[in-house]
């Protein structure tokens, strides 16, 4: 930084020098050998100094790279690659640079995916700001930092981040590395130390949300293969039972052709028989996430919902997400063959776990299905 104030200031003042210079071609004739001097000094002085101090800063003041020093590279991104715990590089805004192998598995994203993006997107909603606080102030030169977070995959499951900074060759700025430790290494399905592959004891809570997810898809199947097809109502009502209770807290379904008629509120299950009439006055078209999902056709997940007013608002204008209790949420369009026959939006509140993305992925497939069991189509 140093280095750069001092450049930028001889670069301001040879370009005071300049104008002057400039100003200076009005002189007489006999004075003209005098500014032809001061001109080419000017010129000796940005190829002698100021174009190396370019040049220096531009890569870092650091020396070409040796043979030896690339060999070094090398070992250390393998090293870095083949290390047994998770470790990711990540930036001041704690924006993932690199992931090793042990991280790709223990995050369940690929490499090619988390580069580019905040490590943060893969954190529980509430872990979020303390680690973008703690990874920047490592990366001011702060000192180490260590918490606790947890994985928007495994949010039972605390994990150990260990935050360093570091300086890797090649990098203009001072990186973040990022140690994850799983606080319970059997709970996460990993291998403790000293364990082999083989003895691994299998994930109990994932196993057992995907058994469950898989009764809800077969439940789903029989409800619409033995559902009236093509009776809007009768097929909306009988997917919303499925999902009621064991799947979502709450379960709102709007029909109807958003490009025409458009959307009425059909069915609202909810924990209470109050809360859902309570629901069922309210106008799909105050509804913003609604009328969005039903206008892009594309799914929409989210945890700790950020917008509070995202669903609208109750009869006495409180926020509905608010009112409810609302942790995560799931909003589908029931589109088939190109047309949105509606909007299902599911709730889950208070400590429920939140919504994961294997079952945003089968509630999609789930969505698609209802769709052509409400318009027909064979």
């Amino acid at each position: 930084m140093e280095r750069t104030d001092e450049f930028g200031e001889e670069l301001a003042d040879f370009v005071r020098r300049v104008a002057e210079l400039k100003a200076a071609r009005s002189v007489s004739g006999g004075d003209l050998p005098t500014v032809l001097d001061a001109a080419i000094f000017e010129l000796d002085h940005v190829a002698g100094q100021l174009w190396p101090s370019y040049e220096r800063l531009t890569s870092g003041g650091l020396p070409r790279t040796t043979s030896a020093d690339r060999q070094e590279q090398h070992l250390l991104r393998a090293v870095f690659q083949r290390f047994p715990l998770p470790v990711a590089l990540v930036d001041r805004e704690a924006v993932v640079r690199r992931l090793n192998f042990a991280a790709t598995s223990f995050t369940g994203v690929r490499a090619g995916y988390a580069t580019g993006r905040p490590l943060t997107g893969f954190l529980a909603h509430a872990d979020r700001a303390a680690f973008r606080s703690q990874a920047a102030a490592v990366a001011r030169g702060e000192g180490d930092r260590s918490l606790t977070v947890h994985l928007q995959q495994r949010p039972s499951v605390p994990v150990h981040a260990t935050l360093t900074a570091v300086r890797p060759s090649g990098e203009p700025h001072t990186t973040v590395l990022v140690v994850l430790q799983p606080g319970d290494l059997r709970a996460t399905g990993a291998p403790a130390p000293g364990d082999s592959p083989t003895t691994q004891v299998p994930d109990l809570t994932e196993t057992t949300r995907h058994a469950a997810l898989t009764d809800v898809l077969d439940e789903m199947t029989t409800a619409l293969l033995t559902a009236p097809r093509g009776d809007r109502e009768a097929v909306v009502r009988r997917a919303a039972q499925v999902l009621h209770g064991r799947f979502a807290d709450w379960v709102v379904a709007d029909t109807g052709t958003p490009a025409a008629t458009g959307l009425s509120r059909t069915t609202v299950l909810a924990p209470s028989e109050q809360e859902a009439k309570t629901l069922a006055a309210q106008s799909p078209a105050r509804c913003p996430l609604v009328v969005e999902t039903a206008r892009s056709a594309s799914p929409t997940l989210q945890v700790r919902p950020p917008n509070p007013d995202a669903f609208g608002h109750d009869a006495e204008g409180a926020p509905v997400l608010v009112q409810a209790n609302v942790t995560s949420l799931l909003c589908v369009p029931l589109a088939a063959e190109g047309t949105v026959a509606g909007v299902l939006t599911l709730f889950r509140c208070g400590a429920r776990l939140a919504f994961s993305m294997a079952e945003a992925r089968a509630m999609d497939t789930m969505s698609r299905h209802i769709a052509l069991a409400v318009t027909g189509t064979p």
